[in-house]
């Protein structure tokens, strides 16, 4: 038996389980219901057992008949992936992408990996907008967003990019000069650095407390309010005060020690993630797939984004 007829003789077997009779089977084949016994009998009698016991009515699995079904179902799926495989090399992945993000994400983290995506898909265009506001992607127009906090439930897919731990971080210079804080008493002296959104509303600094709980310090006024959290790590690093940043903003910073974590395992890093997010899973254009899988594969590569809690030791005053 020739590879060619093993394989007609194979895909009769199955499509005569799955359709429950041969003359299913043949419909289903478009051939004949005695094409599809005699390819059935003849896979039987080059293997040397029976595969199923049939009658006018019902078709059954002998225990032979079982465990080849199951690898013959695998072997069915290789030779379709590998036709899917050289089809997809025929069609270029082309066309308009329109990406959200918040500004320093996209400064910080989009725009270094997009070279990489525009060089696998040159014939792919796209288009980014910095903006902190929550956006409605079906109603604005926009393939997907990428966004950190507390992620609501919604109706949108969202695909984890990490979590965004925050710590306290204050440049060596500073706390040579103004001393290091090792309680949360003290940390009220010192002049402080806190993020205001958009809103309004002034970004909280938690702490645990002994007995589980969690502690709010009261900012009051703060030395300085910035609405940009990069900012905070960049004034820190200048000196000016104590910041609660995230650690992808405060990791080139701390590598080069040109800011210090402060109160590490005290200070309450939050629940905070990045997500990626898009309107639906079915019927996605290949452009988009295309581009959610490069930048996800490319965000994990990142280092600054996934940065264990318990490596921010090394850079503690």
């Amino acid at each position: 038996m020739d590879l060619s007829q093993r394989v007609r003789t194979i895909l009769s077997f199955v499509q005569a389980v799955d359709a429950g009779s041969f003359a299913a089977a043949a419909r289903a084949l478009g051939i004949s219901a005695a094409a599809v016994s005699k390819n059935v009998a003849s896979l039987e009698q080059v293997l040397g057992v029976r595969l199923m016991n049939r009658t006018t009515r019902t078709l059954s699995l002998t225990d032979e008949g079982t465990v080849f079904l199951k690898e013959a179902r695998i072997a069915l799926e290789a030779l379709d992936n590998a036709v899917d495989a050289v089809a997809a090399q025929r069609f270029e992945t082309s066309g308009h992408v329109r990406i959200s993000t918040s500004a320093a994400f996209g400064r910080n983290q989009l725009i270094p990996v997009l070279p990489g995506l525009m060089t696998r898909y040159p014939a792919l265009s796209v288009e980014v907008d910095f903006d902190d506001r929550v956006i409605d992607l079906v109603r604005d127009g926009y393939d997907l967003a990428i966004r950190g906090g507390r992620i609501a439930d919604s109706a949108l897919v969202s695909r984890p990019i990490c979590h965004l731990n925050l710590i306290l971080v204050a440049s060596p210079d500073y706390l040579a000069r103004e001393g290091t804080p090792r309680s949360l008493q003290e940390l009220t002296s010192h002049r402080l650095i806190v993020r205001r959104f958009l809103g309004g509303r002034v970004s909280p600094w938690n702490f645990k407390s002994s007995d589980g709980s969690t502690t709010s310090l009261d900012l009051g006024p703060a030395s300085l309010t910035l609405s940009a959290p990069e900012a905070l790590a960049q004034a820190a690093s200048l000196g000016m005060g104590i910041a609660q940043v995230g650690v992808h903003h405060a990791w080139d910073y701390l590598r080069s020690g040109k800011l210090k974590v402060l109160l590490l395992g005290v200070h309450e890093p939050g629940s905070y993630e990045m997500v990626m997010q898009y309107p639906h899973r079915a019927l996605m254009a290949p452009r988009v797939k295309a581009t959610i899988e490069y930048l996800l594969a490319a965000f994990a590569e990142d280092e600054a984004l996934h940065v264990p809690l318990n490596n921010l030791v090394a850079f503690t005053d």
